[in-house]
């Protein structure tokens, strides 16, 4: 007996055998623990590993499953997510499968996620292992001293944003950054007038899900001729499995390039 991230509990007496993932950061940290045989279907936005991505049975996208695709895989187990995939989605694969659901919001919910992961792929070990790692590694970033207002976009047309209540906010906190529009929830659409009147001195333009290009920092500092803007890599900012491993080196190398106060 298991308890998924939702507080339910999932009931698999046995090791899955045949696993779909419909969460791309999931997906790679199924890798991570070495379940490679064990994984017959992931989604479209899987693209870690490249290895999977090729030549695994793709079952739809995170916000439109095919349950058709699903049903010829006959999965004994589904590793899903509470904000990636939809509530009709997950609640009609419930009425046939083991669904075990993450909810993550901070860095410790992504461990206790990893180490939830484990238990029911009876990865125990190697699980607790991984989310100790991510706990050291995030624990040697150092901060920046003094906050920097900083502005973290997803998406162009509208301009969308991070709010407050996002893992990526946290990744922001870590790194001793002000999210400028953390008294907004989830994703909120930003015009031109709440841009300039923000007050951020730093812009990060995400890699994903929109693929922010050079081109667009020129329109940034259009608005904001005297704020910083970079690219960032999106994956390691929002990826809540095994690429956490990564982030905070990432982090450190990202920061170093800021100006100091």
């Amino acid at each position: 007996m298991f308890r998924d991230q939702l507080n339910r509990t999932i009931h698999l007496p046995e090791a899955p055998k045949r696993i779909v993932s419909l969460v791309p950061s999931q997906t790679e940290l199924l890798y991570t623990l070495g379940l490679h045989e064990e994984v017959v279907g992931i989604t479209k936005f899987c693209i870690h590993p490249e290895s999977w991505f090729r030549s695994k049975t793709r079952v739809g996208g995170t916000k439109n499953v095919r349950m058709d695709v699903i049903r010829e895989l006959a999965p004994d187990l589904i590793i899903a997510n509470k904000e990636e995939n939809t509530a009709e989605d997950v609640k009609a694969l419930m009425e046939h499968y083991p669904v075990w659901v993450s909810n993550i919001q901070t860095l410790e919910d992504a461990c206790e996620m990893i180490t939830g992961v484990g238990a029911i792929t009876r990865k125990t070990a190697e699980a607790a292992q991984l989310a100790d790692t991510i706990r050291q590694r995030f624990a040697a970033l150092q901060p920046l001293p003094s906050p920097v207002p900083t502005a973290y976009f997803i998406w162009r047309d509208p301009w969308m944003a991070a709010g407050g209540d996002t893992f990526i906010h946290q990744m922001l906190l870590r790194c001793g950054l002000q999210n400028v529009f953390a008294d907004i929830p989830r994703y909120p659409a930003i015009d031109e007038t709440q841009l300039a009147a923000c007050g951020c001195r730093l812009v990060m333009l995400s890699s994903e899900p929109y693929p922010f290009k050079e081109k667009h920092i020129h329109e940034i500092q259009a608005i904001l001729p005297e704020a910083q803007v970079l690219l960032v890599d999106g994956e390691l900012f929002s990826w809540y499995g095994s690429r956490l491993l990564d982030s905070p080196a990432y982090f450190e190398e990202l920061l170093s390039h800021l100006p100091e106060g």
